[in-house]
């Protein structure tokens, strides 16, 4: 099982991650971990945060001479923020001596759609700061760093990820079909809105633009798009190894993300079946490396039927609400003196779908390489590629006939 913990508060020292249940000899690429945590950072509707911290990944365990050792794999992201909250983040009960940063004072006016209130509440806090720093989607930086970590494990065995941005606000992609995934793919790294619409990232830019104007904010829609993932990952037999359910719950854990669809999962609610299920057809011969005999014309199951995957790419949908600091505060009440008021406002962004978008990618990343090595084997990559070597010869002639067939009546 791969599994993983993250820790850290927003303005603490920094954020830390547990990988644990990779196996052996996968290569660790630290440039490639530090360009995904470069990704997360960007996109249009950012606040001042971001120009303050240039996230980089450290290896404090698990990693030896650029190989993993089959053993847990520690990494930190360190918050370059924290020299200016030494003294409100304090660790001790009394700051050291020189601690950087204002004594901030307690917040205790929670915000609407935020942690504050719940998390306070659960916790008998009476400073929401003790909530709202671990809730902070700061966190997500330590899940990219481990994504970033199964995404190689997944190019190794030729599965690719990407994603892109398909509404903000109002502002959405026209059109019903799929985007190709070479077209996600292709966008560039540092673009402003991932978005394969020119125009409709415009739009976007224009609607974010608006949203600061007013003091308010805005969600979207992202979605995150698998390529070369061979059938049978996830299970059927019971309900939480279905592959659907893992990434439902990997997606929705993204803070703000409250909804989440499989391929045409929302339109098909309205559709008959026969406008909804993908017939399946002999494959073309020659049809590349991620072959198997069978295809589908379509893909509205998104890849996925049964909670397994069933060769075609893996296509989930993410819904962001918009963040819940707003310059111009909702009505809030205080927890100290019970008196009606504003909310509290931190730092925050006036929209976050495409940092989103990396983040989902990441947690994507991380359940599909646990269902490949739960497939395939956990303790060596040796071990994987000859498995999944076999494993592939086989299905192709248990399954491959229909092509072989089609060949023959072509000839």
């Amino acid at each position: 099982m791969l599994r993983f913990l993250t820790a850290g508060e927003s303005h603490g020292p920094g954020l830390a991650v547990i990988v644990d249940g990779l196996p052996a000899g996968l290569a660790v690429d630290r440039g490639a971990i530090d360009a995904q945590l470069r990704r997360r950072q960007g996109g249009y509707g950012r606040g001042r945060r971001m120009a303050i911290e240039h996230d980089a990944v450290e290896i404090l365990a698990g990693v030896r001479h650029g190989l993993t050792l089959g053993s847990p794999v520690a990494l930190v992201v360190r918050n370059r923020d924290w020299a200016n909250w030494e003294h409100t983040m304090a660790q001790d009960r009394e700051a050291p001596e020189g601690a950087g940063g204002a004594r901030r004072a307690p917040v205790t006016r929670p915000r609407p759609g935020h942690a504050d209130l719940a998390g306070a509440a659960k916790h008998g806090h009476a400073d929401v700061r003790n909530v709202l720093e671990r809730a902070s989607a700061r966190e997500t930086a330590a899940r990219v760093a481990a994504g970033a970590i199964a995404r190689q494990l997944l190019e190794h065995v030729g599965i690719a990820i990407a994603s892109h941005v398909t509404a903000i606000g109002g502002a959405r992609l026209s059109g019903e079909d799929q985007v190709p995934f070479e077209a996600i793919a292709a966008l560039p790294p540092d673009a402003a809105i991932p978005c394969v619409d020119p125009r409709a990232a415009e739009a976007m830019v224009a609607a974010i633009d608006l949203a600061r104007e007013d003091g308010d904010t805005l969600g979207g829609v992202f979605e995150v798009v698998a390529h070369g993932v061979p059938p049978g990952l996830g299970s059927y037999a019971q309900w939480d190894r279905r592959l659907d359910g893992r990434l439902g719950k990997a997606l929705l854990s993204i803070p703000a993300v409250k909804a989440v669809s499989i391929g045409a999962g929302w339109e098909s609610a309205a559709l008959r079946g026969s406008e909804v299920h993908d017939e399946i057809v002999p494959d073309e011969p020659g049809a590349g490396a991620t072959s198997w005999g069978l295809r589908r014309p379509t893909n509205r199951a998104g890849g996925i039927e049964g909670g397994v995957s069933n060769g075609e790419e893996i296509r989930v949908t993410a819904r962001m609400k918009p963040l819940s600091t707003l310059s111009r505060p909702l009505a809030s009440v205080d927890l100290e003196t019970g008196a009606p008021g504003p909310a509290a406002i931190e730092r925050t962004d006036t929209c976050a779908v495409p940092a989103a978008a990396v983040v989902g990618e990441a947690v994507v990343a991380l359940v599909l390489a646990d269902a490949f090595m739960e497939k395939f084997g956990q303790d060596s990559m040796a071990e994987i590629d000859d498995n999944y070597g076999a494993w592939r010869r086989r299905l192709r002639q248990r399954f491959g006939r229909g092509a072989q067939a089609s060949t023959s009546e072509e000839r």
